[in-house]
């Protein structure tokens, strides 16, 4: 295995003569580009998500970077995936189309289908992402608007349930809470991730939304009482309000989004 990250660090040529790059995000791991290759502090669960890609890779899937082994620092190199981050709150409208949205659906379904019954999942249904969300999705306009092509970050990726990512994405990329404008569109662009997935079974997906939306504002607060950098950041940032927001939302909704959205 030594031999093949050392053959890697030779593949990347003149990268390791370019000046890094800060990218946004990575609250933890501080993630930097350096040429063709992302550089970034390994996460709790490193050697997990090493495996996770180097499945990827293995089933050839675009949808996530190449795993290159760690440079003389010790941190991760990752293939750098070109593309869109969307990361503002503006975004082209290719974004948020249904079209974009249905791929969402897809490409985890994809990358759900490849876990299945490995190893990595154990005895849960597949691997789950658990960070899905546009800021973590890079996209690419082949000329008829944005679509997403690849997800990034995969320090949460965790055996899982099938549902809990499809209910994290709804929730995610159609940013489920107090800025929503009109219920039933949102419930309607539901659907639209689910049949991306082909989820049939859909009867616990708005209960799923909120058991994530709780579980994350809980999770935040915890990692910030216990002095967690990236937890107190949030934190200190109103990321707890605004989930707890975006909770109180849901379930004020909730009729209507079962309702809708799930059949």
């Amino acid at each position: 295995m030594a031999c093949r990250w050392h053959q890697r660090l030779d593949s990347l040529g003149d990268d390791v003569l370019m000046v890094e790059a800060g990218l946004p995000g990575g609250y933890v791991t501080g993630p930097v580009r350096l040429g063709s290759t992302v550089r970034r502090r390994p996460g709790l669960r490193a050697e997990f998500v090493h495996r996770l890609l180097q499945l990827f890779e293995g089933a050839d899937w675009p949808g996530a970077p190449r795993f290159l082994g760690l440079d003389e620092d010790g941190r991760e190199m990752l293939s750098y995936i070109d593309g869109h981050a969307a990361w503002e709150a503006r975004q082209p409208a290719g974004v948020t189309s249904r079209a974009s949205l249905r791929r969402v659906g897809e490409l985890v379904r994809e990358f759900h289908d490849l876990t299945a019954g490995t190893d990595l999942a154990g005895s849960d249904e597949v691997v789950c992402h658990n960070d899905l969300a546009p800021r973590n999705t890079i996209y690419r306009d082949g000329g008829r608007g944005h679509r997403p092509a690849a997800f990034i970050d995969w320090d949460l990726a965790a055996p899982g349930r099938r549902i809990h990512d499809v209910a994290h994405a709804c929730w995610q990329y159609l940013n489920l809470g107090p800025d929503v404008e009109d219920v039933a569109i949102a419930a309607t662009l539901m659907r639209v991730i689910c049949d991306g997935y082909g989820l049939a079974d859909r009867s616990e997906l708005v209960a799923t939304i909120l058991w994530r939306q709780d579980r994350c504002w809980r999770g935040i607060s915890d990692g910030a009482k216990a002095g967690e950098p990236a937890m107190l950041s949030l934190r200190d940032g109103g990321a707890v309000a605004a989930v707890q927001a975006a909770y109180r939302w849901t379930q004020r909704h909730r009729w209507a989004l079962e309702r809708i959205g799930t059949y």
